[in-house]
Protein backbone atom coordinates (compact mmCIF):
# COMPACT_ATOMS: atom_id res chain seq x y z
CA UNK A 1 0.00 0.00 0.00
CA UNK A 2 2.89 2.39 0.54
CA UNK A 3 3.55 2.44 -3.20
CA UNK A 4 -0.11 3.24 -3.86
CA UNK A 5 0.33 6.41 -1.82
CA UNK A 6 3.27 7.64 -3.86
CA UNK A 7 0.92 9.13 -6.48
CA UNK A 8 -0.25 11.64 -3.86
CA UNK A 9 2.95 12.07 -1.86
CA UNK A 10 1.78 10.33 1.30
CA UNK A 11 4.02 8.40 3.70
CA UNK A 12 2.56 5.39 5.52
CA UNK A 13 3.26 5.34 9.29
CA UNK A 14 2.04 3.65 12.46
CA UNK A 15 1.49 4.91 16.00
CA UNK A 16 0.78 3.01 19.23
CA UNK A 17 -2.40 4.52 20.64
CA UNK A 18 -3.65 1.74 22.89
CA UNK A 19 -2.95 -0.52 19.91
CA UNK A 20 -1.46 -0.02 16.45
CA UNK A 21 -2.98 2.80 14.39
CA UNK A 22 -2.03 3.32 10.75
CA UNK A 23 -1.95 6.83 9.39
CA UNK A 24 -0.66 8.72 6.38
CA UNK A 25 1.57 11.76 6.67
CA UNK A 26 0.91 13.87 3.58
CA UNK A 27 3.56 16.40 4.55
CA UNK A 28 3.39 20.17 4.69
CA UNK A 29 5.34 22.90 6.49
CA UNK A 30 6.96 21.67 9.70
CA UNK A 31 5.73 24.81 11.46
CA UNK A 32 2.38 24.85 9.64
CA UNK A 33 -0.90 24.33 11.51
CA UNK A 34 -1.58 20.61 11.89
CA UNK A 35 -4.63 19.28 10.06
CA UNK A 36 -6.17 15.88 10.85
CA UNK A 37 -8.50 14.24 8.30
CA UNK A 38 -11.05 11.71 9.59
CA UNK A 39 -12.66 9.33 7.09
CA UNK A 40 -16.18 7.99 7.05
CA UNK A 41 -17.96 4.64 7.44
CA UNK A 42 -16.27 2.02 5.26
CA UNK A 43 -13.56 4.51 4.32
CA UNK A 44 -9.85 4.93 4.96
CA UNK A 45 -6.91 7.32 4.54
CA UNK A 46 -7.40 6.92 0.78
CA UNK A 47 -10.59 8.98 1.00
CA UNK A 48 -8.30 12.01 1.46
CA UNK A 49 -5.57 11.17 -1.02
CA UNK A 50 -6.86 13.49 -3.76
CA UNK A 51 -7.63 16.45 -1.48
CA UNK A 52 -4.65 16.35 0.89
CA UNK A 53 -1.91 17.43 -1.56
CA UNK A 54 -3.96 20.54 -2.32
CA UNK A 55 -3.71 21.56 1.34
CA UNK A 56 -0.08 20.83 2.18
CA UNK A 57 1.21 24.24 1.09
CA UNK A 58 -0.45 25.66 4.20
CA UNK A 59 -1.09 22.74 6.58
CA UNK A 60 0.80 19.73 7.95
CA UNK A 61 -1.70 17.09 6.89
CA UNK A 62 -2.26 13.74 8.62
CA UNK A 63 -4.95 11.10 7.98
CA UNK A 64 -5.46 8.21 10.43
CA UNK A 65 -7.31 4.99 9.75
CA UNK A 66 -9.96 4.42 12.41
CA UNK A 67 -10.23 1.14 14.33
CA UNK A 68 -10.80 -1.72 11.89
CA UNK A 69 -10.57 0.51 8.81
CA UNK A 70 -7.87 0.94 6.19
CA UNK A 71 -4.68 -0.62 7.57
CA UNK A 72 -5.59 -0.27 11.27
CA UNK A 73 -6.37 -3.78 12.46
CA UNK A 74 -9.13 -4.18 15.07
CA UNK A 75 -6.96 -6.23 17.49
CA UNK A 76 -9.92 -6.98 19.78
CA UNK A 77 -10.81 -3.26 19.99
CA UNK A 78 -14.38 -2.09 19.50
CA UNK A 79 -15.07 0.37 16.69
CA UNK A 80 -17.95 2.42 18.00
CA UNK A 81 -18.25 6.17 17.49
CA UNK A 82 -17.21 6.63 21.12
CA UNK A 83 -14.10 4.44 20.76
CA UNK A 84 -13.03 6.15 17.56
CA UNK A 85 -13.53 9.59 19.09
CA UNK A 86 -11.10 8.52 21.83
CA UNK A 87 -8.70 7.35 19.13
CA UNK A 88 -8.92 10.71 17.35
CA UNK A 89 -8.29 12.49 20.64
CA UNK A 90 -5.20 10.36 21.31
CA UNK A 91 -4.00 10.94 17.74
CA UNK A 92 -4.33 14.71 18.10
CA UNK A 93 -2.50 14.75 21.43
CA UNK A 94 0.25 12.21 20.72
CA UNK A 95 0.84 12.40 16.96
CA UNK A 96 -0.43 15.73 15.61
CA UNK A 97 0.45 17.75 18.70
CA UNK A 98 -2.80 19.71 18.70
CA UNK A 99 -4.75 21.90 18.64
CA UNK A 100 -5.56 20.97 15.05
CA UNK A 101 -7.75 21.92 12.15
CA UNK A 102 -10.02 18.88 12.30
CA UNK A 103 -11.70 17.71 9.09
CA UNK A 104 -14.28 14.91 8.98
CA UNK A 105 -16.34 13.33 6.22
CA UNK A 106 -19.58 11.40 6.85
CA UNK A 107 -19.11 9.31 10.04
CA UNK A 108 -15.78 11.10 10.44
CA UNK A 109 -17.74 14.34 10.56
CA UNK A 110 -19.80 13.05 13.47
CA UNK A 111 -16.64 11.90 15.26
CA UNK A 112 -14.92 15.23 14.60
CA UNK A 113 -17.92 17.20 15.85
CA UNK A 114 -18.02 15.14 19.05
CA UNK A 115 -14.30 15.70 19.55
CA UNK A 116 -14.66 19.45 19.10
CA UNK A 117 -17.59 19.59 21.51
CA UNK A 118 -16.04 17.44 24.24
CA UNK A 119 -12.44 18.71 24.02
CA UNK A 120 -12.51 22.22 22.59
CA UNK A 121 -8.85 22.81 23.47
CA UNK A 122 -7.80 20.22 20.87
CA UNK A 123 -9.60 21.78 17.87
CA UNK A 124 -8.75 25.23 16.51
CA UNK A 125 -11.15 24.99 13.56
CA UNK A 126 -13.63 22.34 12.45
CA UNK A 127 -14.43 21.43 8.85
CA UNK A 128 -17.29 19.01 8.19
CA UNK A 129 -17.72 17.48 4.73
CA UNK A 130 -21.12 15.82 4.27
CA UNK A 131 -21.16 14.90 7.98
CA UNK A 132 -23.46 12.21 9.38
CA UNK A 133 -26.06 14.57 10.83
CA UNK A 134 -29.49 13.47 12.09
CA UNK A 135 -32.09 12.97 9.36
CA UNK A 136 -34.65 15.77 9.34
CA UNK A 137 -38.33 14.91 9.24
CA UNK A 138 -38.94 16.35 5.80
CA UNK A 139 -36.10 14.32 4.22
CA UNK A 140 -36.25 10.71 3.11
CA UNK A 141 -33.32 8.34 3.29
CA UNK A 142 -32.16 7.21 -0.14
CA UNK A 143 -32.73 3.55 -1.08
CA UNK A 144 -28.96 2.91 -1.24
CA UNK A 145 -28.46 4.34 2.26
CA UNK A 146 -31.46 2.42 3.61
CA UNK A 147 -30.02 -0.85 2.33
CA UNK A 148 -26.54 -0.08 3.69
CA UNK A 149 -27.73 0.72 7.20
CA UNK A 150 -30.41 -1.96 7.10
CA UNK A 151 -27.69 -4.60 6.80
CA UNK A 152 -25.99 -3.25 9.90
CA UNK A 153 -29.14 -3.59 11.98
CA UNK A 154 -29.82 -7.21 11.11
CA UNK A 155 -28.95 -9.75 13.85
CA UNK A 156 -26.88 -11.69 11.31
CA UNK A 157 -25.24 -8.56 9.94
CA UNK A 158 -21.82 -10.16 9.48
CA UNK A 159 -23.25 -12.91 7.28
CA UNK A 160 -25.30 -10.42 5.31
CA UNK A 161 -22.20 -8.31 4.61
CA UNK A 162 -20.30 -11.39 3.43
CA UNK A 163 -23.21 -12.38 1.19
CA UNK A 164 -23.39 -8.89 -0.30
CA UNK A 165 -19.81 -9.31 -1.56
CA UNK A 166 -20.34 -12.78 -2.97
CA UNK A 167 -19.54 -12.92 -6.68
CA UNK A 168 -18.39 -9.31 -6.77
CA UNK A 169 -14.74 -8.55 -7.43
CA UNK A 170 -12.94 -5.86 -5.40
CA UNK A 171 -13.04 -3.61 -8.47
CA UNK A 172 -16.81 -4.05 -8.76
CA UNK A 173 -17.18 -3.22 -5.07
CA UNK A 174 -15.19 -0.01 -5.49
CA UNK A 175 -17.15 1.02 -8.56
CA UNK A 176 -20.48 0.39 -6.81
CA UNK A 177 -19.36 2.52 -3.88
CA UNK A 178 -18.58 5.45 -6.16
CA UNK A 179 -21.87 5.03 -8.04
CA UNK A 180 -23.63 5.29 -4.68
CA UNK A 181 -21.54 8.13 -3.29
CA UNK A 182 -20.71 10.28 -6.34
CA UNK A 183 -22.84 12.14 -8.86
CA UNK A 184 -20.29 11.39 -11.60
CA UNK A 185 -18.05 8.39 -10.77
CA UNK A 186 -15.92 9.12 -13.85
CA UNK A 187 -14.39 12.02 -11.90
CA UNK A 188 -12.64 9.54 -9.58
CA UNK A 189 -8.96 9.15 -10.60
CA UNK A 190 -8.30 5.64 -11.98
CA UNK A 191 -5.20 5.23 -9.81
CA UNK A 192 -7.31 5.91 -6.71
CA UNK A 193 -9.63 3.12 -7.82
CA UNK A 194 -6.57 0.86 -8.20
CA UNK A 195 -5.36 1.76 -4.70
CA UNK A 196 -8.80 1.02 -3.21
CA UNK A 197 -8.92 -2.35 -4.98
CA UNK A 198 -5.51 -3.21 -3.51
CA UNK A 199 -6.72 -2.15 -0.05
CA UNK A 200 -9.80 -4.39 -0.29
CA UNK A 201 -7.57 -7.32 -1.19
CA UNK A 202 -5.48 -6.68 1.92
CA UNK A 203 -8.53 -6.25 4.13
CA UNK A 204 -10.09 -9.50 2.93
CA UNK A 205 -7.55 -11.23 5.19
CA UNK A 206 -8.09 -8.86 8.14
CA UNK A 207 -10.02 -10.56 10.99
CA UNK A 208 -12.74 -8.43 12.53
CA UNK A 209 -13.11 -5.90 9.71
CA UNK A 210 -16.83 -6.59 9.25
CA UNK A 211 -17.41 -6.46 13.01
CA UNK A 212 -15.76 -3.03 13.06
CA UNK A 213 -18.05 -1.77 10.29
CA UNK A 214 -21.14 -3.11 12.04
CA UNK A 215 -20.19 -1.62 15.42
CA UNK A 216 -19.56 1.78 13.83
CA UNK A 217 -22.80 1.75 11.84
CA UNK A 218 -24.92 0.66 14.79
CA UNK A 219 -23.48 3.26 17.16
CA UNK A 220 -23.86 5.98 14.49
CA UNK A 221 -27.52 5.14 14.06
CA UNK A 222 -28.08 5.04 17.83
CA UNK A 223 -26.58 8.53 18.25
CA UNK A 224 -28.41 10.14 15.33
CA UNK A 225 -31.73 8.47 16.12
CA UNK A 226 -31.70 10.48 19.35
CA UNK A 227 -32.24 13.61 17.27
CA UNK A 228 -32.83 16.09 20.06
CA UNK A 229 -29.64 15.13 21.91
CA UNK A 230 -27.66 14.87 18.66
CA UNK A 231 -28.59 18.40 17.58
CA UNK A 232 -28.09 19.78 21.09
CA UNK A 233 -24.54 18.38 21.22
CA UNK A 234 -23.56 20.47 18.20
CA UNK A 235 -24.30 23.65 20.16
CA UNK A 236 -21.39 22.79 22.47
CA UNK A 237 -18.86 23.35 19.68
CA UNK A 238 -16.98 26.60 20.24
CA UNK A 239 -14.50 26.37 17.34
CA UNK A 240 -15.34 28.08 14.03
CA UNK A 241 -17.12 25.58 11.76
CA UNK A 242 -17.25 25.20 7.99
CA UNK A 243 -19.80 22.67 6.73
CA UNK A 244 -19.52 21.68 3.06
CA UNK A 245 -22.24 19.44 1.64
CA UNK A 246 -22.88 17.96 -1.79
CA UNK A 247 -26.38 18.94 -2.88
CA UNK A 248 -27.05 15.51 -4.44
CA UNK A 249 -25.73 13.45 -1.53
CA UNK A 250 -27.66 10.16 -1.40
CA UNK A 251 -26.20 8.99 1.92
CA UNK A 252 -26.81 12.09 4.07
CA UNK A 253 -29.62 14.32 2.85
CA UNK A 254 -28.70 17.91 2.08
CA UNK A 255 -31.75 18.73 4.17
CA UNK A 256 -29.70 17.92 7.27
CA UNK A 257 -27.03 20.45 6.26
CA UNK A 258 -29.70 23.08 5.68
CA UNK A 259 -31.19 22.27 9.08
CA UNK A 260 -27.72 22.76 10.60
CA UNK A 261 -27.54 26.18 8.94
CA UNK A 262 -30.90 27.08 10.48
CA UNK A 263 -30.09 25.80 13.97
CA UNK A 264 -26.46 26.96 14.05
CA UNK A 265 -26.30 30.35 12.31
CA UNK A 266 -22.73 30.88 13.55
CA UNK A 267 -21.58 28.06 11.24
CA UNK A 268 -20.58 28.65 7.64
CA UNK A 269 -22.61 26.21 5.52
CA UNK A 270 -21.88 25.76 1.83
CA UNK A 271 -24.03 23.53 -0.38
CA UNK A 272 -22.16 22.45 -3.51
CA UNK A 273 -24.36 21.76 -6.57
CA UNK A 274 -23.64 18.72 -8.71
CA UNK A 275 -21.79 16.77 -6.01
CA UNK A 276 -22.57 13.79 -3.83
CA UNK A 277 -21.31 12.30 -0.57
CA UNK A 278 -17.58 12.50 -1.37
CA UNK A 279 -16.96 16.00 -2.74
CA UNK A 280 -13.33 15.82 -1.61
CA UNK A 281 -12.85 13.09 -4.25
CA UNK A 282 -15.26 14.35 -6.92
CA UNK A 283 -14.21 17.99 -6.84
CA UNK A 284 -11.00 18.38 -4.80
CA UNK A 285 -10.14 21.75 -6.33
CA UNK A 286 -13.51 23.23 -5.34
CA UNK A 287 -13.30 21.81 -1.83
CA UNK A 288 -9.67 22.80 -1.22
CA UNK A 289 -10.30 26.31 -2.53
CA UNK A 290 -13.25 26.69 -0.15
CA UNK A 291 -11.25 25.38 2.83
CA UNK A 292 -8.28 27.64 2.11
CA UNK A 293 -10.37 30.77 1.62
CA UNK A 294 -12.46 30.10 4.73
CA UNK A 295 -9.48 29.30 6.95
CA UNK A 296 -7.71 32.50 5.91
Amino acid sequence: MTSSLARWGGTSRHADLGGPVHYVDFGGPVDGPPMVLVHGLGGSHLDWSVLAPRLTARFRVLAPDLIGYGLTTPDQRVSTIEANTELVNAFIEQVAGGPVVLVGNSMGGLISARQAAARPETVSKLILIDPALPLVSRSRLDVAATMLFGRALLPMGRGVLALSRLGRTPRQQVRETFVRCCVDPSRVPPDLVDALVALIEIRDAMPGADDAFLASARSLLTINNGRRAAWAALHDITAPVLLVHGEQDRMVSVGSAREAARRLPQWTVDVLPGLGHLPQIEAPDRVSSRILSWHG
